[in-house]
């Protein structure tokens, strides 16, 4: 009797860990897939070299901007889509934030510049996050840039509370 107990422990011993080699392996099979779907994403690089990994999705970006009053700067990368391109030369872009909210990128001492027609288009931001506020006559000069009307440009009246961020690398989604 007692051979039989260690024999039918043995076994289920073996059959068990069986399954976990097979979950185990099934998980690895799912990851290997998914790092496939990422490496298949290719994009186009635009001042610092970066890697996609670990940005945040802009959901994410704007819990930390609700954090943040003006003046506060945290380094971050982050993940959203394009909204608006200076038409001028590319020197700044919106992104599109949850809840109708959007971020003013800037490129770090302009030493790069996006093209102008990526509006809907996905990009990976890295550098600084802050938040601050612009005066009338920036917020004018970027609407203008942005190909505002004159009627549009005149109710620009007051500062504004923004939030910004300061790029030094961009990574744009190729399709």
């Amino acid at each position: 009797m007692k051979h039989i107990l260690t024999l039918l422990l043995a076994v289920l011993l073996l059959v068990s860990c069986k399954d976990e080699k097979k979950t185990n392996e099934e998980v690895a099979t799912l990851e290997t897939e998914a790092q496939a779907e990422i490496q298949d994403v290719t994009y186009a690089s635009f001042g610092k070299k970066i890697a996609s990994t670990d940005a945040l999705p802009a959901k994410r970006m704007a819990v930390h901007y609700s954090n943040m009053k003006v003046g506060d700067t945290i380094d971050a990368k982050m993940i959203a889509k394009v909204d608006e391109v200076c038409q001028a030369k590319g020197c700044w872009m919106t992104l599109d934030l949850p809840d109708g909210e959007e971020v003013m990128v800037k490129f770090k001492d302009y030493g790069f510049f996006m093209p102008k027609d990526i509006s809907g288009k996905e990009v990976v931001i890295n550098g600084k996050a802050y938040v601050n506020e612009v005066p009338v006559d920036e917020q004018r000069h970027y609407a203008e840039d942005g190909g505002a009307s004159a009627e549009e440009i005149a109710k620009i009246t007051e500062p504004k509370k923004t939030l910004s961020f300061e790029a030094d690398g961009v990574l744009l989604k190729e399709d």
